[in-house]
């Protein structure tokens, strides 16, 4: 049971975390402008897990536009993953936050704050940084309370699982037949991933029956050895893309992430 506990949190850890906004921008040479206050609009996707019928995880996607980096445009996207209700048997409070450039959808940063425990679950609690380099193909990762860095070479079209999600719902023509291959690196492994689309009507509790496409591509879990899964993500097909389910099918069963609700949104930050 440990083993599946496990697995499960990590294994949706791969494109979904926590939310949290660090409010503020990575720059080269650690220096920054003088801030100023802008607008930006995003959405939220929120999402429940049940199992038996009884919810027992929630999460949510933020996508949010307007941020710029010394003038360059860029997209942030947070997402959260929490526990709902089950005691000492399972504690999850997962964030993760992914900066990315606004035209190719490449990240910039990546930021995974770990926090669970649980009878069935690995206790874990760290906060670490991934800051991408695409020009030199490759990403610094760093933990805090570490004075240690770890740099990785990667290839230069490397993603990691947030803005894989981003990119294809911001960026990507999704229609049915056709193959998006992806690097991905969540600081734990680089995956090469070949996600397959179809088209398919799904239920949805919020939108009800709609016509969608379904990504799907198989891949490793180390918590089994290196067994394979797949990861699902069904996408509207009527141009709005609304990420409307997230499956994670594992060796020794699935979780489904149903969508319950959208919010649009605004506000100011200093840059």
């Amino acid at each position: 049971m440990r083993e599946v506990r496990s697995a499960l949190g990590m294994g949706f850890l791969f494109f979904i975390g926590s939310l949290v906004l660090l409010g503020s921008i990575v720059y080269g040479d650690d220096s920054k402008a003088i801030p100023e206050f802008r607008s930006v609009s995003g959405k939220v996707f929120y999402y429940i897990a049940r199992q038996f019928g009884v919810p027992v995880l929630r999460a949510s996607i933020r996508i949010e536009n307007g941020f710029r980096e010394r003038g360059r445009p860029l997209y942030q996207v947070q997402a959260r993953i929490d526990s709902v209700n089950l005691g000492f048997l399972l504690r999850i409070n997962n964030r993760f936050t992914t900066t990315m450039d606004r035209e190719t959808c490449r990240p910039i940063q990546y930021v995974k704050e770990i926090d669970q425990e649980g009878l069935f679950v690995q206790s874990k609690k760290y906060a670490e940084t991934l800051t991408f380099d695409s020009v030199r193909q490759k990403v610094v990762v760093e933990r805090q309370g570490v004075a240690e860095k770890r740099e990785i070479l990667l290839p230069r079209e490397t993603y990691d699982p947030l803005s894989m999600f981003a990119r294809c719902y911001l960026k990507e023509d999704l229609y049915p037949g056709q193959d998006i291959r992806m690097s991905i690196f969540d600081g734990v492994k680089l995956r090469q991933m070949v996600f397959h689309s179809e088209k398919e009507r799904v239920n949805s509790n919020l939108l009800g029956e709609v016509e969608a496409v379904r990504l799907e591509s198989t891949t490793s879990f180390s918590s089994f050895g290196d067994k394979e899964g797949i990861i699902r993500i069904w996408y509207t097909a009527d141009g709005k893309k609304n990420p409307v389910s997230l499956e994670l099918d594992l060796p020794i069963g699935s979780i489904r992430f149903e969508l319950v609700g959208i919010e649009e949104s605004q506000r100011s930050i200093a840059d």
